[in-house]
This record gives structure tokens, C-alpha cells and sequence, in this order.
């Protein structure tokens, strides 16, 4: 019996192969209850809908814990299972930093992708996710562009594409259809370490949020950065028409008496466009 969440995902997933005519994905795995969920949905698809996709799953380790080997074990077990590809990468240098782990991780997946003709990199993150990253943004002072980034569909290139299936399902509702189907879930020890900024976010100032402010926080949050994406694009759009109508044909220049003119969120835009394309630089707000 398909739950909601089941037909859902089926639905969406279809459309997504549709579209771009793939024969092939990566998913990219933690052991967590997201990842473990999103197996089991990507397995169940398959079996009914898609059985000559070719699937394989990555799993990429930074050894904080002792117990990394036996949540490899654990996943090993799982995966086995499905009888898919299964790729380990352990990662043998030390990062402390949220920040550098992630950027280590996405760096891992792309060359990985590239060297095997993977076009799309599939993710376990949810709307919880996308709360979580909205209020670590808003703290470290990001800029528009930056609170609206993190969405269901990415390029990181342009042949490497970045989806999220599960960006529009609550952790609740994961947890949900986990318990109900009696999936293996690891308990990562590592989610209660404080040092790690987002879970202190995840495990006090949003049930926090929750309980005293607003219980339905993720989908008001939801709900500001499909507005403010719509504005951010149109403020992007019009930055580039600035830009191409502005430089100059044979130098590398800007036409500052019509930049000036404009509005200083074009101004800035502008430039920031700019220098990006001669310099490959992403300018600070400074």
C-alpha cells in the first residue's frame, strides 16, 4: 500500500526522469533517516516504474566518530540488498569546519560525476534542511542571493546538476514513513555534537521556535523564499541587461555613467557580475 509521501515522491520523480531523459542518477547517502528513507523510495519506484534505471549510491566518510566502520557495515548491509553499485570514500584528513566539509564533499561527488558520466547528483534533504540552512545564513549575514540558494534544483555546472526529491517533506513526515515501514535507522552520535552549529540549531532554537513562536515554522519559512527567490530572480535578471547593455565592446570595462544611474542593488549586482566573469571572483559584501 503506497502512502502519501510514497505517491508523492513517485510522481515527482517521474516528472524529473521525464524531463531530462536519464538512464542513469548518483545518490549521494549519509545513513541517516533522510538517506535511508530516500533508498527505500528510490528502490520502490524502480521496482514499479523504472527498472532499467541505473542506479548507484556514494557514501562519502569523514571518520569523526570511532563508530564510522560500523554505520559502513550498517549501510553496506542495506545497500546489499538492492544489489546496486555502492561507492566508499573515506576521507582521511581532518576537517573541523561545517563549512570546509561540505564544500569537500560536494567536491568529491562532482569528480566523481564527471569521471563516470553522471549528469545529476540526487540528495536526502529535506524542508527541515532548508529551515535549518535559512536560519544559519540569516546568522552569518548572507545577501539575498545566498538565503535563496538552497533549492530543490542546482547546477553546479553545466553538465552537473544538483536535485533534492525530498525538499518539500517536513523530517517529521521522514520519520513518519520510516517507523511505519520499519527501516534500519543508524543513530548518528555525531547530530548531538554542539560544536557542529546546525545541531544546536536542529536540536534547540527551532523546537524552540516551535513551541513558543511558531509551530508551522518550516512552511512559513518555505513560503518567504519562494517569495523572495522570485524577487531575487528578477532583480538577477535585470542586473544582467545592465551588465551586457553597459560594457564596453573590446575592453574589459563597464560603462560607469550608466551603472551609476541606476538603483544601488543593480549597482551591486552589476559588479558583482562582472567580476565574476573576468575574474572567476565572488565579490563580499565589503
Amino acid at each position: 500500500m503506497n502512502t502519501h509521501i510514497q505517491k508523492k515522491f513517485n510522481q515527482k520523480f517521474n516528472i524529473f526522469l521525464s524531463k531530462h531523459k536519464l538512464r542513469s542518477i548518483l545518490i549521494a547517502i549519509s545513513g541517516g533517516q533522510d538517506s535511508i528513507c530516500l533508498i527505500n523510495l528510490i528502490e520502490d519506484f524502480q521496482e514499479k516504474y523504472n527498472k532499467k534505471l541505473k542506479i548507484t549510491y556514494i557514501y562519502i566518510d569523514h571518520q569523526w566518530t570511532k563508530r564510522s566502520q560500523q554505520q559502513i557495515k550498517h549501510l553496506i548491509n542495506i545497500i546489499k540488498k538492492t544489489k546496486k553499485k555502492f561507492i566508499i570514500h573515506q576521507i582521511n584528513q581532518s576537517v573541523n569546519s561545517e563549512l570546509k566539509a561540505r564544500e569537500l564533499r560536494y567536491n568529491i561527488l562532482i569528480k566523481y560525476s564527471i569521471k563516470h558520466h553522471y549528469r545529476h547528483i540526487i540528495t536526502a534533504h529535506t524542508q527541515t534542511d532548508k529551515t535549518e540552512t535559512f536560519l544559519q545564513h540569516i546568522i552569518r549575514g548572507t545577501s539575498l542571493n545566498g538565503l535563496t540558494s538552497f533549492n530543490e534544483y542546482r547546477k553546479f555546472n553545466n553538465t552537473i546538476h544538483l536535485y533534492r526529491p525530498l525538499l518539500e517533506f517536513k523530517r517529521t513526515e521522514i520519520n513518519w514513513l520510516c517507523r511505519k515501514l520499519y527501516l534500519p535507522i543508524w543513530s548518528d552520535i555525531t547530530n548531538y555534537n554542539y560544536t557542529i552549529n546546525r545541531n544546536r540549531l536542529r536540536n534547540e532554537l527551532i523546537p524552540y521556535i516551535h513551541k513558543y513562536f511558531n509551530y508551522n515554522i518550516d512552511k512559513k519559512i518555505n513560503d518567504f523564499l519562494i517569495n523572495a527567490k522570485l524577487e531575487n530572480e528578477y532583480i538577477t535578471q535585470n542586473a544582467i541587461k545592465l551588465y551586457l547593455y553597459s560594457r564596453h565592446k573590446i575592453n574589459i570595462a563597464l560603462n560607469y555613467n550608466l551603472i551609476y544611474k541606476q538603483h544601488i542593488a543593480l549597482q551591486i549586482r552589476t559588479l558583482q557580475i562582472f567580476f565574476f566573469i573576468i575574474q572567476n571572483t565572488v565579490l563580499t559584501y565589503n
